[in-house]
């Protein structure tokens, strides 16, 4: 099975950039399908990016212009989720994934975003 291991959250003021990555093990990674979810406290458990193995990306109404999903298919098997002008309301666990439906999901992250 392959694993995903999250890095790169943390706490940020608002207006702030952070950027997520989400390492893969295996040689399978570029085939999929990878997305980003995260979970806000109290809420339900949201969509935020995705990306497919050709590179088209897709993402929440809410972060359109301000996140950006990225991969690298070759040695570092990585998925990334730049997050630039960072809102109180982005604050939760990111969580990555890898295939629809999910194959494997990442351990996740904390965002915080708070002055």
């Amino acid at each position: 099975q392959v694993q995903l291991v999250e890095s790169g959250g943390g706490l940020v003021q608002p207006g702030g950039s952070l950027r997520l990555s989400c390492a893969a093990s295996g040689s399978i990674f570029s085939i999929y399908t990878m997305d980003y979810y995260r979970q806000p406290p109290g809420k339900q458990r949201e969509l935020v990016a995705g990306i497919t193995a050709t590179g088209v990306t897709t993402y929440a109404d809410s972060v359109k212009g301000r996140f950006t999903i990225s991969r690298d298919n070759n040695a570092k098997n990585t998925v990334y989720l730049q997050m630039n002008n960072l809102k109180p309301e982005d604050t939760a666990v990111y969580y990555c994934n890898l295939g629809r439906p999910p194959r494997s999901r990442g351990q996740g992250t904390q965002v915080t975003v708070s002055s």
